[in-house]
């Protein structure tokens, strides 16, 4: 998804600035910090920081949890820097991920 693309890349980019950064993620506030950025990189879009931003950081999380999850704590299952998604070894592994 070419949003999810573009905002993640807009993540990284805060990050690398420094300016909203603490410990444990971002400081509050960088929500409009991201709408800009994203405003910038997908003009057309009227992505607002709430409630779209916010609501897709939260699905993201939440997906992401369960694949650390299952990479850290089920074997069998290892992530393919080329192809950038997880592969299974097993047939059962495979049927998982579907």
């Amino acid at each position: 998804m070419a949003e999810d693309a573009a905002l993640i890349s807009c993540m990284i980019d805060l990050r690398n600035m420094g300016s909203h950064n603490v410990d444990t993620g971002f400081k509050s506030g960088y929500l409009p910090e991201l709408e800009k950025m994203l405003f910038e990189k997908l003009s057309n879009s009227g992505i607002k920081a709430r409630p779209h931003i916010k609501s897709r950081l939260k699905t993201l999380k939440r997906e992401w949890a369960i694949v650390y999850d299952m990479m850290l704590n089920t074997s069998g299952f290892r992530w393919d820097s080329t192809r950038k998604m997880v592969t299974a070894k097993t047939m059962f592994g495979r049927l998982m991920l579907r």
